[in-house]
């Protein structure tokens, strides 16, 4: 009867690792020391390190591409900084410091008591020196530093805030809604009541970029270090506060490497201990641990001497390479153990790569690729990542094959002398099959290999059948479809997106300053820029200016626009200085030959583009309310670019852009879902791929092979059984201790970022320990009781055609777990 054939790439692979390891079991102190050499060597390149670290935000945590960056090029091209400053029109968040001053007891901040604070703190930063003054580097409107609102209306005068009948959100004019927070009003009017908080800007002149930052850092020095008085709670930011708890982030994981590395070697030592002296593997778990750590070592280094930036997210990738790279030396250390004993040692290594050669290969492509994949995110950040990950991630299958099987086969030499584990010295042979605390080298003397580890034996004897009772199977798939519905669930309920404010690490000023920022400054959110970018637009005729006036109805129709508030347009006021001066705006010569006088006396110079007698683009303001969260700022990012995008489409099309700052890295909403889809589906068929010529039944492989814990040395779902329970003990007692070796491996390499003190490295461990949990129970639970009902049906049908053909020993070897040739793939059909 024609065979199915579905090893024509394993094998010949499953051969080429049997010659390799015939040659690292005869000549170990060579890949030992080679591969040790070339770890030092690459290792090297760590003193790149400093030059290569890229921790910019905008740069690596927003889109590459992003269209806000698109659109602050067209403003930046269009309206150039000006002498004049103006924080509405800043094309960038600036170059400043900020101050929120809020009662100790959180009540009216609006006291004498506490602008006498204010007033002596105002004056205490303005008389920083540290680079420059503060008169001689800060940003001038007239001749003048710009000023803080609040401060102008009481004159510098703490008595006159009780006297002062201040309006709100409009003060003669003036927008005070980023400079007083937590208001309330009185009864029937506009008037302030009480406020809990004040907040005062210094901005400084972007052009001198090395003075200015020595006068932050001298701010920053002044805030640290001030004593705060009894009356008043002073939070404080810079334009640069982000960026240097970016970078303090990275730093403060460091000291966890240690004890990380001394968590793994400890469960690996733990899980491969026996009170066997002589089969013991402490050695070999810890030199695993070595082996993983000097490709995080050789991959890094390689990277950085090719100038590959090095972005803060790596930081967290020798944690999960660390669990990743110890999963394949559980994987060869298996397969030693089902080797006979009494074979010399480069036989039994031969044996051993001849069995997970092909397993770890599998796991290590599509854990790669899979990685390399998400090098097509927009995000830099994510793209550094992937490629320190993945890069390190094939140096740990190099080294496992090379340094780690030499120690195995040194390992190996030393159990042949029947060696202690500690000493080297000999020890007495256990006779009989006994164990005994003073002999070792105990093994089966029917099948000639070592014992079954105790969980091994658990699993077997206990957990398996137990497993493949039927009421146990429907509780089972029960539960699955509880999980699975929970699980879309909360996939519907994610919120995209990273708040800046999680960049900075616990108990920081940062974090301080965005908490109080968020409770009494979120009412009112950015001035939404409204810039007007068609040439032929024709400002001067009624029809297009009902056609703006109609667009700008729609933005002021948004939820998230105040109504109340008049959007900022230079053509309404020149259509009423035309007015008043008797100007005829609709006629195109006078529109143009007086523009020029309004826009210099009016203050609207910086709104308009008009050069050579022509507005080549034009920009207006609309104020934005209500913007507390991400989910807030997506939908005012959506709102406002589809506005836009309805107006061009118009009777009179308005040829309009939105932008704001803030919107590049608002951008992060609009790829963050997409993007995730199309890595997850790429990833997903590239993992097909490659299983397709390695495994006979690829399909199940993609179900059960759940971050590929499953891959194994021996025939999990062989032929000697023909019951489909009977496979799926049989196959649960081979593989259950290596996939709970391997998810405790893998969380003990992250569970330390459990406690660091960043947002970021904390949720990275939290995915990590779901996936890996998750991973292990369909490992151990769900794929095994789903194969059960595979099998069943199969049994059935091979009942029918009466044939069940025998397969030799060899065409058994090294197939993925649970997915395994069986007698279904003698299926006469097959061709």
């Amino acid at each position: 009867m024609a065979k199915c054939k579905t090893d024509c790439l394993e094998r010949p692979l499953s051969l080429a690792f049997e010659k390799l390891g015939c040659v690292v079991g005869r000549y170990p102190y060579v890949f030992l020391l080679l591969s040790s050499f070339v770890a030092a060597v690459l290792g090297a390149g760590f003193i790149f390190l400093q030059e290569r670290k890229a921790n910019d935000i905008e740069d690596q945590f927003t889109p590459v591409n992003g269209p806000a960056k698109m659109e602050r090029a067209f403003v930046v091209q269009n309206f150039p900084p000006s002498e004049e400053f103006s924080p509405l029109r800043l094309s960038s968040e600036g170059t400043y410091a900020s101050l929120i001053i809020t009662d100790l007891c959180g009540k009216n901040i609006l006291t004498e008591a506490a602008f006498n604070d204010i007033l002596e703190l105002d004056r205490r930063v303005k008389n920083i020196t540290t680079g420059n003054t503060f008169q001689n580097l800060c940003a001038k409107t007239k001749g003048n530093c710009t000023s803080n609102p609040i401060l102008d209306i009481i004159n510098y005068n703490a008595t006159a805030i009780v006297s002062s009948a201040i309006t709100y959100p409009k003060n003669n004019g003036i927008f005070l809604g980023a400079a007083i927070g937590g208001v309330a009003l009185k009864p029937d009017s506009s008037e302030i009541s009480s406020a809990k908080a004040v907040r005062l800007f210094y901005f400084l002149d972007e052009e001198k970029t090395e003075e200015s930052s020595e006068w932050l850092k001298g701010f920053l020095e002044l805030l640290s270090n001030y004593t705060q008085p009894e009356t008043v709670h002073v939070s404080y930011f810079t334009s640069v506060s982000r960026q240097n708890e970016l970078e303090t982030n990275s730093d403060s994981i460091i000291p966890l490497f240690s004890v990380t590395y001394f968590l793994a070697i400890t469960i690996s030592i733990l899980s491969c201990s026996r009170l066997d002296p002589v089969r013991t593997k402490v050695w070999v778990a810890a030199f695993g641990v070595v082996s993983a750590g000097l490709a995080v070592l050789a991959g890094f280094g390689l990277l950085l001497f090719c100038g590959v930036p090095f972005a803060m997210t790596v930081a967290t990738a020798p944690f999960l390479i660390l669990g990743i790279g110890v999963d394949d030396m559980f994987i060869m250390i298996s397969c030693w153990q089902k080797t006979e004993v009494d074979k010399a040692v480069e036989v039994r290594l031969a044996e051993t790569y001849k069995e997970a050669g092909v397993s770890i290969t599998i796991t290590t492509l599509t854990d790669v690729l899979a990685f390399y994949i998400g090098l097509l995110t927009p995000f830099r950040s994510v793209q550094s990542f992937c490629m320190y990950t993945s890069t390190a991630l094939l140096f740990c299958y190099v080294f496992n094959i090379t340094f780690f099987g030499a120690c195995l086969a040194f390992n190996g030499r030393r159990e042949k002398g029947n060696r202690h584990w500690l000493t080297c010295m000999r020890v007495p042979e256990v006779s009989g099959g006994g164990k005994g605390c003073c002999a070792g080298g105990a093994f089966d003397k029917d099948t000639r290999k070592e014992f079954d580890m105790p969980m091994d034996s658990f699993f077997k004897k206990y957990y398996g059948p137990f497993l493949t009772r039927a009421w146990v199977k429907a509780l089972v798939c029960l539960i699955y479809a509880g999980y699975l519905a929970v699980s879309i669930y909360g996939c519907l309920q994610m919120q995209e997106g990273l708040d800046l404010k999680h960049l900075a690490v616990d108990g920081s000023y940062v974090a301080d300053y965005y908490h109080k920022e968020d409770e009494y400054f979120s009412d009112f959110g950015p001035n939404v820029m409204l810039v007007i970018k068609d040439e032929r637009f024709q400002y001067w005729k009624p029809t297009a200016r009902k056609s703006l006036d109609l667009c700008l109805e729609r933005f002021q129709n948004l939820t998230m626009a105040d109504s109340g508030t008049e959007p900022i347009s230079w053509l309404h006021e020149y259509v009423r200085f035309g007015q008043v001066a008797s100007i005829d705006v609709d006629n195109e010569a006078q529109f143009k030959s007086n523009l020029t006088v309004f826009l210099n006396c009016s203050g609207f110079s910086q709104d308009v583009n008009f050069t050579n007698n022509h507005i080549h683009a034009s920009r207006l303001f609309v104020q934005t309310v209500n913007v507390r969260t991400a989910i807030d700022e997506k939908n005012m990012l959506n709102a406002f670019r589809d506005t836009a995008a309805e107006c061009g489409k118009l009777q009179t099309p308005v040829d309009l852009i939105a932008y704001h700052p803030a919107f590049i890295y608002f951008d992060q909403y609009a790829v963050i879902v997409t993007n995730t889809i199309q890595n997850v589906v790429v990833a997903t068929g590239v993992m097909l791929v490659i299983s397709l010529p390695a495994d006979p039944k690829p399909a199940l492989l993609s179900l059960g092979d759940v971050r590929h814990r499953i891959c194994h040395c021996g025939s999990g779902w062989f032929h000697g059984i023909v019951g489909p329970n009977e496979k799926a003990v049989d196959a649960v007692a081979k593989l259950g201790y290596p996939i709970v070796q391997g998810a405790m491996s893998t969380i003990a390499g992250v569970v330390v970022l459990a406690a660091a003190q960043s947002y970021i490295f904390r949720t990275f461990f939290k995915i990590m320990f779901l996936v890996i949990l998750f991973g292990a129970v369909h490992g151990v639970a769900f794929i095994p009781v789903f194969l059960t009902f595979i099998g069943t049906c199969s049994d059935s049908r091979d009942k029918k055609k009466q044939t069940l053909p025998q397969r030799s020993d060899s065409s058994q070897k090294s197939i993925n777990a649970f997915v395994i040739e069986n007698h279904w793939s003698a299926d006469p059909d097959c061709p």
